[in-house]
């Protein structure tokens, strides 16, 4: 199955959570493609003792999970950003329309 999610969020529990679910369903041979968008491009500086999101990122990317993030929202916040390709509504819109299931977080 094609899994598609969209992030737009830095709530350390909800991003990690998404994170965990990306990585389960690439452990069962799901396809994973996820869509950083708002906020959601800040997902590097997210940090919690609790919720630990860069371990699940880490994860998610040893896994070859597939990773975009929205470049007008990397543009806007004048961020530097390495984790992934720069992307487009184009790709947000082919993820939406590819997937057979589509979360958003």
């Amino acid at each position: 199955m094609k899994i598609g999610i969209i992030i737009s969020n830095t709530d350390p529990e909800l991003v990690w959570n998404a994170l965990r679910f990306a990585n389960t369903a690439l452990l069962d041979e799901h396809q994973v493609e996820i869509f950083l968008l708002g906020q959601g491009v800040e997902i590097e500086s997210i940090r919690s003792e609790k919720f630990n999101v860069q371990e699940q990122l880490n994860k998610y990317n040893e896994l070859k999970g597939h990773l975009l993030a929205c470049g007008t929202c990397i543009s806007s916040r004048q961020m530097k950003f390495d984790i992934c390709p720069i992307s487009t509504m184009k790709d947000m819109l082919r993820i939406v329309t590819e997937s057979d299931k589509l979360l958003t977080f």
